[in-house]
């Protein structure tokens, strides 16, 4: 493990649902009217956190057409934004870090903007979604195309997500990672993350002239 408190950044790629918003609330109502509309035991999806809907539509109901099915549970999750905040910490974090920051998200790009916008969050210049890459996480490939359009070395940057799925998927691009407890446990975490903390408002992100800087407030 890394001790990142010790390190300097280049960048830090933020996920989204579940790191800087919560969007519980409308996933889980989406998807289970998905599953019952499609006959899908929802018991079947367990821990899917941090997929990309199309990756749980094949993993969950690969009798579907997954074009089909995926444009269903995309549609349901855009009409439904009730009830999506910000979570602790995610406003700070955001402005702490400015230029430095991207947002890294297994949704579209659409429905990305809509939750960002409905959290109150101002987004970053840099946004990479589920639009923009071929392989999404736990493949490193949407941490990697974040790091590559915040022009950063991933080796350099800090991955701050809540899903293990997420912190596979910066781990395997060579990124340190900050797990926040929000929707996972410290178990499941554990053997994924350098840092583990309840949320963003347990750590203070600090640019200075080298990088950003990871500071642990006190309890």
């Amino acid at each position: 493990m890394r001790d990142i408190t010790q390190e300097t950044f280049e960048a830090v790629l933020f996920d989204n649902d579940g790191t800087l918003t919560d969007s519980r609330g409308p996933v889980e109502r989406s998807w289970r009217s998905w599953a019952v509309d499609h006959g899908v035991d929802f018991a079947r999806f367990g821990n899917f956190h941090g997929v990309t809907s199309r990756g749980i539509v094949e993993r969950v109901a690969p009798h579907l057409d997954a074009d089909a099915a995926t444009a269903d549970i995309d549609r349901r999750e855009l009409e439904d934004l009730d009830g999506i905040v910000a979570l602790p910490g995610a406003v700070d974090a955001l402005a702490a870090v400015g230029a430095r920051a991207a947002i890294v998200t297994s949704a579209g790009r659409e429905l990305a903007v809509l939750r960002i916008d409905a959290a109150g969050l101002s987004a970053p210049a840099v946004l990479v979604t589920a639009d923009d890459i071929s392989r999404g996480k736990p493949d490193p490939e949407p941490y990697l195309v974040g790091a590559r359009r915040l022009e950063a070395d991933p080796a350099r940057c800090l991955v701050v997500e809540d899903a293990v799925a997420g912190l596979e998927s910066g781990r395997a691009a060579g990124a340190a990672t900050l797990a926040v407890l929000t929707t996972s446990s410290r178990e499941e975490v554990a053997d994924h993350a350098d840092l583990t903390v309840g949320s963003l408002a347990d750590v203070r992100l600090e640019v200075t002239d080298a990088g950003v800087r990871v500071h642990l407030r006190q309890a």
